[in-house]
């Protein structure tokens, strides 16, 4: 990675010092991944490379040591080499690092807003700045009250983006603003102020990826995670709880603003 740590033609001769330090003891050997979503063969050179090291360090008496290297992708792709311990990242949130293995894995967050207006718009009227979306004909939008100060990217105007509203897919249109997005809700008569808007989650049958909104927004998932504002709202939910509630009153929680649960 070149970030920090011991460059590898050193380690074995360096980790051999700092095991004669007296009053020190050595806890563990690592290492990190840097491309084991996007180069498999270097990676496993890399693979084999870091357990080489592991073994002429051990073989010169180091043998306490937890021994880890693998993130979230390395775990999925290269599971015999882990070591001792796995460092899970990713995988946390449920965001699968390759697109085959996300049905394995559940999203444990959902981000919401609320539409705060919905009007009626004749064709030829521009939306947001810059007027990047006329409108061909008649079309139902919805202002939703979150931005790019929420972590909502920018990034995202323009780029095919979508939101859930009433269960059911609708596109954002124009540009995202600093505190307002605007959706195509034509096909949703039944859309009113107040309503859900999932931004990222589940909603129905329908489901919103990080890593959709990572790919149309030309980063990746853990930007849009980490990108979340602080103005949004956090809500730790117990799943079989929140569940019940869900049952029994038909809303699980009410937030005023954008938030997560």
């Amino acid at each position: 990675m070149g970030r920090m740590g011991i460059p590898e033609r050193d380690a074995a001769k360096i980790v051999r010092e700092i095991a004669a330090i007296e009053g020190l003891a050595i806890t563990g050997l690592a290492s990190h991944l840097p491309v084991a979503d996007e180069d498999d063969s270097f990676t496993r050179d890399q693979l084999t490379r870091f357990h080489q090291i592991v073994g002429q360090l051990r073989a010169c008496g180091l043998t306490q040591p937890a021994v880890h290297i693998e993130n979230s992708a390395g775990i999925i792709a290269y599971p015999t080499q882990a070591g001792d311990m796995v460092r899970t990242g990713l995988m946390l949130y449920g965001s699968a690092p390759f697109q085959k293995f996300q049905a394995r894995l559940r999203a444990v967050m959902t981000w919401k807003a609320r539409i705060t207006l919905v009007r009626d718009v004749p064709p030829g009227h521009g939306i947001s700045y810059g007027r990047t979306f006329i409108t061909q004909a008649p079309m139902r939008i919805a202002t939703v009250g979150v931005g790019y100060a929420d972590g909502y990217q920018r990034h995202l105007s323009n780029r095919g983006a979508e939101v859930l509203v009433c269960g059911r897919r609708c596109a954002v249109l124009g540009r995202v603003t600093m505190d307002q997005i605007l959706v195509d809700i034509s096909a949703l008569p039944e859309a009113r102020e107040g309503d859900e808007v999932v931004l990222m989650g589940r909603q129905g049958s329908e489901e919103i990826f990080a890593a959709e909104l990572a790919r149309k927004a030309g980063t990746i998932p853990w930007e849009i995670f980490t990108g979340i504002g602080r103005r949004v709202d956090r809500v730790c939910v117990d799943a079989p709880a929140a569940m019940q509630r869900a049952s029994d009153s038909g809303v699980a929680m009410r937030c005023e603003g954008p938030y997560l649960r």
